[in-house]
């Protein structure tokens, strides 16, 4: 509401001052008086002017006739319009019968102009004809000038309208991506393009594409912009150059109260389609990303097209969105594998609208019950698995190992053994840094699950175990935006007044967005020989304090006057820092500059199996102690944080 205050206010300023009064108060009664005789003694001269036409007698219509015709016509149009006072009503809020008083003015001019002239002896058939044609064109003008009024007012105003609740904005850079953008808003209705912005000086004023382009190398000459023109938005075209503003432009536009736009990124396009198809504003994923990762789109598509290629996991976070890349890459067949039914229906439904020559096959199913995976893989013979499917959230886990086990570990083991059996090309795994030097059940089960593929491929390599599969493990920090993390947190809480909740004001994290991290698993799968964990350039780890804070600032609000953080402590089995990979660990380069290869401890695959089978059983039978005791035991890296699950880190002490 402010926004649009201001703007009508700054409009408002470059209007004259008549047209604005009457815009936004009244015409001035004056002028509608004015107007008003005006018109009236025209309709008189236009009478006069017809009986002079058609009168037999032409020259008794002369000389003194229209002087005495157009004297009473001046005076008793001066006299009706002082008694009934019409001209003091709005006329854009005039109703009928403020109309039907145009027509008591009109009656009572003719008929103080019949006594004037019949007071002084002119009077005729002619004359009473002209007074009833007076009254006649009299009104007529009258209410057409009121009409007219109405009709030039609304159309002025709803252009007006148009104009107030067009965005006046300032386009970012002057490459071709931003030039691109203030071409297409040249007929936008929404949005008021005044010129490029640039973070120089500008010597001489000079254009692009017919658009101004202003310059400014500090706050000062920004305010000046924005306070010039009255300034609603930046708009940004490229995710990189708002990630390079961030404590500069973005800053200020946050403090002054101007919003920050961006355009739909790549990311946002399918098939050539922006499928949201809106300058959207900035949001705090568009600055914690990096610059946009360039992928083998040939690799991918040699790897993918023509074949059938399962995701389980489908319906989540990653596994949706790996539907929504590999549907672009030419894939014979999608088969969706997930035990969420509502968001499974909700993504048969949008792989039917946006891909619609994709054939897209949904099965419910748990990647824990093994009659229901064979059958997916008896039926639709996978060529490709993507094994998304885990349970994720910390502190839900550490309360419920049993389950974790049985969906991290035992469902992993039954997706790979399926994957071995009905000779499937690749089957790649996706893991996550809380695999590494795990403090948390959750972490704990993701690299058990490593430790079975991982040996299941040295077994297939040595020859103990017969197959073709190549195995293959990703492993990446948190994705920004997925279901249940902390972004999509902050932001409801944001919504809802406060307080923000931080667990621990030093705590940190390594963020992705889920596009980036899908577009690296494909990657990583084209390069792989078989039996490889490939970690992920996450870049610099991201403070969750701050995080909260930018994201409070981008909502326009401020923290400790308009909403509070709150520090809550960390929950079981949290650490403060994580890593991709152990101190044990070291990497090796691969083609592409973000993906490398970890080399980890190699695990017997005959001891690896007894320990996943052990743990299926442990689990069924929910012995937590015993089970956690053995996770451990086989991973003795695992060290519980902030968890009842400390005391196992001391042998055989009781919970």
């Amino acid at each position: 509401m402010a926004d649009k205050q201001n703007r009508k206010k700054g409009l408002i300023r470059v209007l004259p001052s008549k047209l604005k009064r009457y815009l936004y108060e009244y015409l001035d009664t004056r002028v509608v008086f004015i107007s008003d005789l005006a018109l009236s003694i025209l309709a008189s001269v236009i009478v006069l002017w017809l009986i002079s036409l058609f009168a037999g007698n032409v020259e008794s219509y002369r000389g003194v006739f229209t002087l005495w015709w157009l004297g009473s016509s001046l005076v008793a149009t001066l006299i009706a319009i002082f008694l009934f006072k019409n001209y003091k009503i709005v006329i854009r809020h005039a109703q009928l019968r403020d109309l039907l008083g145009i027509f008591r003015i009109s009656a009572t001019k003719v008929l103080l102009m019949c006594l004037v002239l019949a007071v002084f002896s002119i009077f005729n058939k002619t004359v009473i004809l002209a007074l009833l044609l007076d009254f006649l064109i009299t009104s007529f003008f009258l209410i057409s000038l009121r009409i007219l009024m109405i009709l030039v007012y609304d159309i002025y105003k709803s252009q007006l309208k148009d104009r107030l609740n067009r965005q006046r904005i300032l386009v970012y850079g002057t490459n071709e991506k931003s030039v691109a953008v203030v071409a297409r808003l040249q007929d936008s209705t929404h949005y008021q393009v005044l010129g490029f912005l640039v973070p120089h000086n500008i010597a001489t004023q000079y254009k692009i594409a017919d658009t101004p382009v202003y310059g400014y190398n500090d706050e000062s000459k920004l305010k000046a912009l924005v306070d010039r023109f009255s300034l609603d938005c930046i708009l940004f075209a490229t995710e990189s150059e708002a990630q390079a503003e961030r404590d500069g432009l973005i800053q200020f536009c946050i403090e002054k109260g101007v919003k920050v736009l961006i355009t739909p990124t790549i990311d946002e396009v399918v098939g050539g389609k922006i499928m949201k198809n809106k300058i959207r504003g900035i949001k705090i994923e568009d600055l914690l990303g990096r610059e946009e990762i360039s992928i083998n789109e040939e690799g991918i598509r040699r790897e993918c097209e023509g074949k059938t290629i399962l995701v389980t996991g489908a319906a989540g976070s990653i596994g949706s969105e790996l539907c929504r890349q590999l549907a672009g890459f030419g894939v014979k067949k999608l088969v969706l594998f997930d035990n969420a039914e509502t968001p499974m229906h909700n993504l048969r439904l949008e792989m039917e609208g946006r891909f619609p020559d994709v054939k897209a096959v949904p099965i419910i199913g748990d990647v824990r019950q093994t009659p229901r995976l064979d059958y997916v893989f008896r039926k639709w013979r996978p060529q490709i698995v993507f094994h998304a499917a885990a349970y994720k959230h910390v502190p839900l886990m550490e309360e419920n190992p049993c389950e974790a086990t049985l969906v991290n570990v035992h469902g992993s083991r039954n997706v790979a053994d399926k994957c071995l059996e009905y000779g499937v090309e690749k089957m790649v795994m996706i893991s996550t840094d809380k695999a590494v030097n795990p403090t948390n059940i959750m972490g704990c089960t993701k690299r058990l699950a490593e430790i079975y593929v991982q040996s299941l491929g040295l077994a297939l390599k040595s020859g103990k175990v017969q197959g073709a599969t190549k195995f293959i493990t990703t492993r990446f920090g948190n994705v920004l935006g997925s279901n249940g993390s902390v972004i999509p947190r902050f932001r409801e809480q944001i919504e809802k007044g406060g307080p923000v909740t931080v667990t621990d004001p030093r705590i940190t994290r390594y963020f992705m967005t889920i596009p980036e991290a899908c577009r690296l698993v494909m990657e990583a799968a084209t390069l792989s020989e078989g039996n490889q964990i490939f970690v992920f350039d996450m870049g610099e780890p991201v403070k969750i304090d701050d995080l909260a804070r930018k994201m409070i600032s981008l909502a326009g609000l401020k923290v400790g006057t308009d909403i509070d953080i709150e520090y809550i402590g960390l929950r079981p089995g949290e650490k403060l820092y994580e890593e991709l990979l152990s101190s044990a660990e070291n990497t090796d380069p691969t083609p592409h500059d973000r993906i490398r290869i970890a080399h980890v401890r190699d695990y017997d695959y005959d001891e690896a199996l007894r320990v996943v089978n052990r743990l299926e059983t442990l689990s069924r039978e929910v012995e937590i102690s015993e089970m956690v005791r053995l996770m451990k035991k086989t991973v003795p890296e695992f060290k519980s944080q902030n968890s009842k699950f400390c005391a196992f880190d001391t042998p055989e002490q009781p919970v």
